[in-house]
Order: C-alpha cells, then structure tokens, then sequence
C-alpha cells in the first residue's frame, strides 16, 4: 500500500472515528419540550424564602431559612401587571416579586396557536422561578422591621408596569422607616430596581440591600446533553463560572449563609444568575457596587437561589439611603446582549454558551448574524458562511490538492522504490523520504483540509444549538427550522404522501431519514468519484461505505449543520475538480461512476 493511500485512509478514519465518538458521546437532543404555564402544585404555604443577614453579621448570625406568614396565601396576591411590546405578566405586591412573565416574540412549537413562551412563574406552580428583592436587617434590627420575601406592599405610584412607566411600591414597618421600591422596564427584557429607605425614626439602622433569583426543584425541561450548559452563570471580575445544577446542590454546607454555598465575596463586577437552553434570568449590580455572588441551595425545601448581596447601609436618623440594581429576564438574542454589554454590563455575551472552541464559534456566529441581516434568510446565510469559509481554506486547499496531484505523478517511481527495497522497510522510508525532499512534495497535505474541518464542524453545530436565532429559523418549504432536524422522511416520501413521517429523535426517524441526510450522502459519495476507486479490497469498501454510514449517523443532527455539510461537499467538488484540471488531469466523474457500478455487478454473479 502506497504512502498516498495510507494518508487517505488515516484521514478517512480519523474523521469517522472523531464524528462517530461524538455521536456516541452526545446524541441528539430530545424534541423541544413546549414550555407551557406550569400547573399549580397541590401545596400551600410560603416556599421559605430566607432573608439574608447583612454582611458585617454574617459570621455570627446564620442565613434565617424560617419563612415569614402573610395575610393574604401568595398565588391570590394583588398585582400590578406587566405590558411591553416583547413582555406580559405582572408583578406580585407580596414580596414584590417580579414572579410572572411571558415573552410574547416566542411560541412554544411552530404550531399554529402554540402558547408563548413562559419565562418566570409563581410559588405554588411546579418549577416555580422568579425574582424578589429586599433588605437584610443589620446589628440590633428586628427581621420583622425590613421588607422580605413575603411582605405585602402598597402601590404608590404607576398603573401598569410598561416602557417609560415605572411604578412604585411602598411598605411602612411602623417603626419609623418607610421602604420604597421602584420598578422600571425597557424595550427588551431588562428591569431596573431601585430600593430605598427612608429613616424617619430617632435612632440610625443598618440595613443591607439584596437581590435573589428563586429556582423551586431542577427544571424539568432540561435538555440533558453535553455541549449545552444548564444552570447556574455568573461573571466575577471578569471572571466566567458556569456551574451545573447538581453542583449547586452537592455545594458544601456555608455557616455564613446557613445552607450549602458557593459564594464569591466582594465582587467589584458582575452578574449571576441561572440559563437553560434559549433564556436566562440574571441579577446585575450597578457598576461601582461592591457586592457577594452566592448560588444557594435548600435540600430540605429543594430550592436553589441566586444571590447578590450589597455591603451594609447605615441610614442615620432623618436620612435615606438608595441602590439601584437589574434584572435581565428573557432571550438569550446575541445582539442584545451585546447592546447591554456596551452599555456596562460586563462581558454579557458569555452568558450564552460559547464552549471550548469559543475563539471559533464567536466569530462564526458573527459572522453568521451578519449575513443573515443582508441575506435575510438563515439556510442561505448558512451556505453563504461555507463560501466564505472554504474561501479562507481556499489557498492550503489548493496546496492540498496540487500535493496529492504530484503524488500521482510519483506513483511509478514510488513503485520502482518498493521493488529495490523488497522486504526492507526502513530502506523503503528514507527511499520514499529522499523521493518527497526531492519533488518537494509533502505526504501529509491532503490530511489538513480535513482535519481542519473537525473544530470547524464542532463550532458550527455549537452555533447552530445553542443561539436562539437559529430556534425556528426556516429556510424553504418544510425546513422551518434549522435547529431541529430534518422534518421530512423516507417513510411518507418527503411529504408526498397523505400521513405523519416518525417522530424526530426517534429510531425510526434514524432509519427512515429524510431529504437533507440524503443529499449529503450522495455529495460525499459524488465527491469520492472524483478519484478512480482504490484497487486495494479493503480501501474499496471503506470508501463504498463511508458516505451511506455518515448519511445516517448526521441525519438526526440539525438541519442547519446538515445543510452546511452539503454546501460544503459541493464547494469541495467544484474546487478539486478545478484544481485538478489546472494540473492536467481532468477526472473522469461518469467513469469512475460506471465501473464501481461494474465492479458491484461483477462481484454480485461471482
């Protein structure tokens, strides 16, 4: 076997061996759970929200887990509600909570009449998730005297929370201190919380600020699959942690803050907060506030809390005191981010999921935005980014291809060498070693056009699983989204028969695998034609096999990669057959084509 063909086959297995290890490693997600309005759990009572202890008590005074009782039972609270042309929802007055939010821009399905997506939901429902605010009491203060959890405000100012119409909650403890919060929302999904108090008493408080994002149980819509990362995520310093579910639950037990703990102290910058797939909900303090990150867990409530909390305030008798904090609460939409990332949320983009090669798939996706702006269509913004893709390889492409040309102009020479060297291998190799310096030709080239397309590929399918922008992007006719896979089928003939192709994740699906899967077989298979077929057995039926194993093995991946797989494989075609010409050797498709269809039928009758 020459050195030509061992390259091939090393390059064949090693990018089978790597896609199949993935698609072992991490299968297919399952289909998108509709995120429909919770059902309300058959439970009552307060879910124990703890009212942090400020900071300079900390060390002596554990974070109180007791809840408080409230006249009025939380799920049939007053509330102020929420109307934005992205948001809808309302406030809660017990506590506060921003507790109810759906984002009108999102469907569940692309069903018809599907629900909009539910964001935030209120204690008593399953998977309840929301945010609250409140003060932690200081040395001396009774816990009863600062607002919590479960305190019942007064609306002072406002009518409904909207754009440019914030309102004002208010709570007066008797004791001579009035608390007032002030909501505000803009265009998108950002809220704006200013907390104060006013010291109308004769001696001063110490009271500190906090912010808390309440998580009741693991979610149940995770999507369970290891490129995607679920759970907590926070910025420090500049500094990203993403922290997985259960690591929040198996955190060490915190005597500061009297449950399991992971706490970050005296952050000058930052955010945290927790993500699924397409959203997050994320508490960010003003840049200049010094603050503690903690995520918290309850096991004997089940709760997970994400926790900032300010230095202490000491509010002296007639004065007040004031911070503003935010709350992000939606889509996980890149350019938006990058709006609130200029306007000095530090390093916001990173809270979407970037992975490893994230000095990759950064750019691709910009890239990838970008074109879709002027395209305005995402599956051709995906065949466009392989154009310029291949035309960046373009040049060691061509390298590639003009190397393994000169090989084949070293084949007789090459087979001149193995008949000297006979049995003796080492002879062989530097034979073959002095042949290549000689013809200044580099064995190897044909292997790095193909080992290059593996982080490439890796980026790419992170891009088109993790961004939302993709999440029901259509491209034509049934491929109404490209994050999904193929929707069509073998089984009812693409659509063309009168019934339901099988349920996408599903064997039947696998086996049964629809259009997109079968043009890339056949391109991967085209492309191989350019070359007469191996006449070694073994090569031979690798290469007979190796575009139908890869047909189905990338035919449940999403149809966005798929398509830019196909893109890819025509552009290579075009670009070899080309460079191939250039060199003098026109490549004989419909020949190569007609004898491995002889060689079948031939081996069929012996």
């Amino acid at each position: 076997m020459d050195d030509q063909n061992k390259n091939l086959i090393l390059a064949t297995a090693l990018s089978f061996l790597v896609i199949l290890v993935w698609f072992v490693l991490f299968p297919p997600p399952e289909p998108e759970v509709p995120l429909d309005a919770p059902t309300p759990e058959q439970t009552a009572g307060s879910g124990g929200e703890a009212i942090p202890v400020a900071p300079t008590e900390a060390a002596s005074a554990p974070l109180s887990t007791e809840p408080r009782t409230t006249a009025v039972p939380l799920e049939n609270a007053p509330r102020i509600a929420i109307e934005t042309p992205r948001l809808t929802g309302s406030v809660s007055l017990i506590g506060g909570r921003i507790d109810d939010l759906k984002l009108k821009d999102y469907r569940t399905t692309l069903e018809e009449g599907a629900p909009i997506v539910t964001m935030l939901s209120p204690q008593g429902n399953n998977d309840a998730y929301y945010a609250l605010q409140g003060w932690a009491p200081g040395a001396g203060i009774d816990p009863a005297a600062v607002p919590g959890p479960d305190t019942e405000w007064t609306l002072k100012n406002g009518e409904t929370l909207s754009v440019d119409s914030p309102i004002t909650l208010s709570w007066d403890n008797g004791a001579g201190q009035i608390f007032e919060r002030t909501i505000a929302v803009d265009q998108n999904y950002m809220f704006s919380l200013t907390q104060s108090v006013a010291n109308n008493g004769n001696a001063p408080i110490s009271v500190a600020p906090y912010g808390m994002i309440v998580q009741h149980t693991t979610p149940d819509d995770l999507e369970n699959f290891f490129i995607l990362h679920e759970g907590a995520v926070a910025m420090a310093d500049e500094e990203l942690a993403e922290t997985d579910w259960d690591e929040v639950s198996e955190a060490e037990l915190n005597p500061k803050w009297g449950r399991q703990a992971i706490v970050k102290e005296d952050v000058a910058s930052g955010w945290i907060g927790f993500t699924d797939h397409f959203w997050q909900a994320i508490l960010i303090p003003l840049a200049g506030q010094t603050f503690d990150q903690a995520l918290t867990y309850d096991a004997r409530t089940d709760i997970y809390r994400a926790v900032t909390r300010m230095p202490t305030q000491t509010v002296a008798a007639g004065a007040s005191v004031s911070i503003t904090t935010q709350l992000f609460a939606g889509a996980k939409e890149w350019a938006m981010l990058r709006e609130y990332e200029s306007q000095g949320v530090p390093k916001f983009i990173d809270s979407i999921d970037w992975g490893w090669f994230f000095f990759l798939t950064k750019p691709i996706f910009w890239l990838l935005h970008e074109l879709n702006k002027l395209i305005g269509n995402m599956g051709w913004a995906i065949i466009g980014l392989t154009l310029i893709i291949k035309a960046i390889l373009f040049p060691l492409a061509y390298k590639s291809y003009v190397s393994m040309a000169k090989m084949k102009e070293l084949q007789p020479q090459m087979e001149k060498l193995k008949e000297q060297a006979g049995d003796d291998r080492q002879k062989m190799q530097q034979g073959m070693m002095e042949l290549y310096k000689k013809e200044k030709v580099n064995p190897a080239a044909g292997c790095l056009p193909i080992l290059l397309q593996i982080p490439i590929f890796f980026s790419l399918y992170k891009v088109i699983f993790v961004t939302i922008e993709l999440r029901h992007a259509a491209f034509f006719g049934p491929f109404q989204d490209l994050s999904a896979p193929d929707p069509t089928s073998l089984l009812n003939f693409f659509g063309l028969l009168p019934f339901q192709g099988p349920e996408a994740g599903s064997i039947m699906a696998l086996i049964f695998i629809g259009i997109l899967p079968l043009l890339l077989g056949i391109s991967m298979w085209l492309q191989q034609k350019l070359n007469p077929a191996p006449t070694d057995p073994t090569q031979q039926m690798i290469f007979a096999w190796m575009p139908w194993v890869f047909m189905f093995m990338l035919g449940s991946f999403a149809s966005g990669l798929v398509v830019y797989w196909i893109a890819n494989n025509t552009i290579t075609f075009t670009q070899q057959y080309l460079i191939m010409r250039s060199q003098g050797y026109t490549p004989d498709v419909f020949g190569n084509i007609k004898s491995g269809f002889s060689r079948k039928s031939k081996s069929d009758t012996e």
